[in-house]
């Protein structure tokens, strides 16, 4: 007998600000996937992205959420924006409901808006070798930058993740091209 596992329902929307102090409540328990992996246990009761930075995202409109059938967010993606592109600063996804395509659709949904707002790239910051990280983002259409392909923004948040206690070379930071640079 083989297994199907259920198609869950959710929409994607712009946050509004009442989504703000659920968002950190969201990454925290996305964040337990990493009790998995002993050298890295410690991010599952690390502090998350405050509810003012939230605020400050979706007041900028560039953070969204995915909501269940009831409306309730059950995932976020928050963003800002660099010159001609965007930045993922967080992405998660309620641990129940994690490896449902939720975070490759709010991919999507920023890809098509940057598209729209004529930007080029969106790029992130994420763990190189933790398969819900780079290999999740390689399969989204991003690539991993080489140290020289590093501007000054995306080396600065590199180092200021080394001081917060990120291995070095743990990280990478990754992009994805976006309209017709894509292709």
């Amino acid at each position: 007998m083989r297994l199907v596992k259920p198609t869950l329902s959710f929409s994607i929307r712009k946050a509004r600000h009442a989504d703000a102090a659920l968002l950190p409540d969201i990454e925290r328990s996305a964040a337990q996937a990493f009790r998995n992996i002993p050298s890295l246990a410690w991010i599952a009761d690390d502090e998350p992205i405050s509810e003012k930075r939230h605020e400050a995202c979706i007041a900028a409109e560039t953070c969204w959420v995915a909501v269940d059938e009831t409306g309730n967010p059950v995932a976020f993606l928050s963003t800002r924006r660099e010159g001609v592109r965007m930045h993922i600063m967080e992405m998660s996804v309620v641990e129940c409901m994690q490896g449902n395509g939720i975070g490759a659709a709010l991919l999507e949904t920023l890809a098509v808006w940057a598209e729209k707002n004529h930007l080029t790239a969106i790029t992130l910051t994420t763990f190189c070798d933790v398969p819900w990280n780079a290999p999740f983002y390689a399969r989204k259409g991003f690539v991993v930058l080489a140290g020289n392909e590093l501007d000054n923004g995306l080396k600065a948040i590199l180092e200021e993740e080394s001081r917060h206690g990120f291995l070095h070379g743990s990280r990478c930071a990754m992009q994805r091209l976006v309209g017709r640079k894509r292709a």
